[in-house]
């Protein structure tokens, strides 16, 4: 098993969809995952339920995807290692997590035209976007960083992203 995390729109789900296919793996976004068993989209669970609903039922299903799919690539959501004991569940399934880190001007120049389809993001004023980003990831940092690989996204294509993470795999 091989799971990817990182800060919303560091590349997880496209990354993962190209190195699942160089190594003839399945691909599970996460976040399909969930919208697939609750059966409605995130933003609509965050909208609903709220976000401790979503996080309760994020550590649920990420407990059973790591316990049943153990030939597969894995794009986490942003905030699913930071929550309760789920990162380190996530490397006690794996010894392949990889963090994709990116640089807040990076990640800015992704989310800005993607707000709307973001949940924590989409209220947030762009001129006060970098302070918020800049924040969480202080917050999330503690928990990306146990990934035991770490892969900085300069201006790598996801194809060579892929390629990197292929020669690092135990």
């Amino acid at each position: 098993m091989i799971v990817l995390i990182g800060y919303m729109g560091s590349g997880k789900s496209t990354v993962g969809k190209v190195l699942a296919k160089q190594l003839e793996m399945d691909f599970i976004d996460f976040d399909n995952y969930i919208e697939a068993k609750e059966n409605r989209s995130i933003p609509e669970i965050f909208k609903q339920k709220g976000e401790v609903y979503f996080r309760n039922k994020e550590t649920q299903y990420l407990g059973e995807l790591l316990d049943e799919n153990p030939n597969v690539v894995v794009s986490l959501g942003g905030g699913t290692p930071c929550f309760g004991t789920n990162m380190q569940t996530i490397v006690e399934a794996s010894p392949n997590v990889f963090y994709l880190k990116l640089s807040v001007d990076k990640l800015i120049s992704r989310l800005k035209p993607e707000k709307a389809y973001r949940p924590l993001i989409k209220d947030i004023a762009d001129a006060d976007l970098s302070e918020f980003i800049r924040k969480h990831l202080f917050e999330r940092n503690f928990y990306y960083m146990q990934a035991p690989h770490i892969v900085n996204v300069v201006n790598q294509t996801p194809e060579e992203l892929a390629a990197e993470v292929s020669e690092k795999l135990s």
